[in-house]
């Protein structure tokens, strides 16, 4: 706009995220007639009341078919609602498909449209190849097609944002001159980064799709996918960031056979194949799709991404992945299982007598106990000591019955029948008699 708005009256000022909103205020102070702005810095300044809509005479919106799909539609739709309805309003794109057209309907009245070109179309001065590999040699097909063909700078492009890392750092590990750029950097980092690569400080700008549109970057030689584009309109964006300006530019697809299905949906956008690239530095590598099985693309990038989530290869000694395989010696023997001992008779033990009665400290029937080992709802434990409770003090010596079973290491007399409760004191078979009727009096912790 600088450039071509240079003869012209206009104050024009750019508004994007990740940078000082200082400077933008100051211009929005002092007025402005245009704004270049993305669609989350716009409301931000408007809902701080630096800027106002309401005479807004024409709207123009770039890269449209990514703005109505990218999830900025609320933001679109808001935007559009603070505008007159009386205006001009332009959308801009080189791939415009039927569903996003019905959807970019709605914000227009009586449209026209206007085709500079085929749609979907690459340009013709762009040569196009294509290299089938295998996964686990995508990197080492890279390398060799960089110092094979001799470009003088190229954008390699990723689908995943962890991909374009992991892929510049085994360039520059290698020795290469690069740099990265994805949508998770911060603004200023993007700046600097393609600041370097237009500069020719490095030759290599490993991105995401976020540098596939936007940007017009003049004498790029190359432009390498790294991964075939899920969508294929954006193959198009892609291979249009080279051949700009009526130079040549060379585009290269390195594929597996698990990407049959988004090269097939490619080509008939096209409505031409990909041919094969023709480069002897690569024909040891490459495999023909018809002898290898495409698989259903679970692992699709596993072997590629090093420390991924994908599946690792198993192997002896492997320890998560992360270096070779330790020695870690013979594996250990098993004990031989022992052999079953006989059971040995469990000699009887018969407990100790309770203390006379007269030894015995009185106590009410409504006295709770006292001391520890009180429990939740104050009853008292067994478990703490060898202390007996009032109905096991009372009845005498106990002993396990021979028709006893499950109740523990004391037992009441008279529970365990007739015949024992007759063998006791009278005083000790007069309370046995009766706590077995139950119509003995309680204290309150057994209540």
């Amino acid at each position: 706009f600088e450039k071509y708005g240079v003869n012209h009256k206009l104050n024009v000022a750019l508004l994007i995220g990740g940078v000082s909103m200082d400077e933008q205020i100051k211009k929005l102070d002092r007025g402005v007639d245009v704004l270049i702005a993305t669609p989350g810095r716009l409301m931000d300044h408007f809902d701080r009341g630096r800027i106002i809509l309401n005479d807004v005479k024409v709207l123009v919106i770039d890269e449209a078919d990514r703005m109505l799909d990218m999830g900025f539609i609320p933001d679109v739709e808001r935007i559009v609602s603070m505008l007159p309805k009386i205006r001009q309003t332009l959308f801009f794109s080189a791939t415009m498909n039927a569903d996003i057209r019905r959807l970019a309907d709605q914000f227009l009245m009586n449209p026209k449209e206007v085709q500079a070109d085929t749609p979907a179309t690459a340009a013709t001065t762009v040569v196009q190849g294509l290299v089938m590999v295998r996964a686990e040699d995508k990197r080492e097909c890279v390398r060799r097609l960089i110092r094979a063909e001799h470009l003088e700078n190229a954008f390699i492009f990723c689908n995943r944002k962890r991909d374009v890392d992991i892929l510049y750092k085994s360039l520059v590990k290698h020795g290469f001159n690069a740099v990265a750029l994805h949508g998770d950097m911060p603004q200023s980092k993007r700046m600097e980064m393609l600041a370097k690569f237009k500069s020719g400080e490095a030759k290599l700008l490993v991105c995401s799709d976020v540098a596939a549109r936007g940007l017009d970057i003049t004498g790029v030689s190359h432009v390498i996918n790294f991964d075939v584009p899920i969508h294929s309109e954006d193959y198009v964006h892609r291979i249009g960031r080279t051949g700009r300006a009526g130079l040549t530019g060379h585009a290269v697809t390195i594929a597996t056979p698990a990407d049959a299905k988004f090269l097939a949906s490619i080509e008939n956008l096209l409505k031409q194949p990909i041919p094969q690239l023709v480069e002897p530095a690569v024909d040891d590598i490459r495999v023909d799709p018809a002898t290898v099985p495409a698989d259903d693309g679970s692992d699709r990038g596993s072997r590629v991404r090093g420390r991924g989530r994908g599946r690792k290869p198993a192997g002896p000694g492997r320890g998560r992945g992360r270096g070779p395989a330790r020695d870690r010696g013979p594996a250990p023997v098993a004990a031989p299982a022992p052999m079953p001992m006989p059971e040995a008779p469990v000699p009887e033990v018969p407990m100790a007598a309770a203390p006379p009665p007269e030894e015995q400290p009185a106590r009410h029937d409504n006295e709770k106990p006292r001391g520890r080992g009180r429990g939740r709802g104050g009853r008292e434990r067994n478990d703490r000591g060898p202390r007996q409770d009032r109905w096991q003090r009372d009845a005498g010596v106990m002993e396990h019955g021979e028709n006893a079973l499950g109740f523990g290491a004391f037992l009441p007399a008279f529970m365990q029948g007739p015949a024992r409760a007759q063998s006791l004191s009278p005083e000790a078979a007069q309370m046995a008699e009766t706590m077995a009727s139950g119509s003995g009096a309680r204290d309150e912790e057994e209540e």
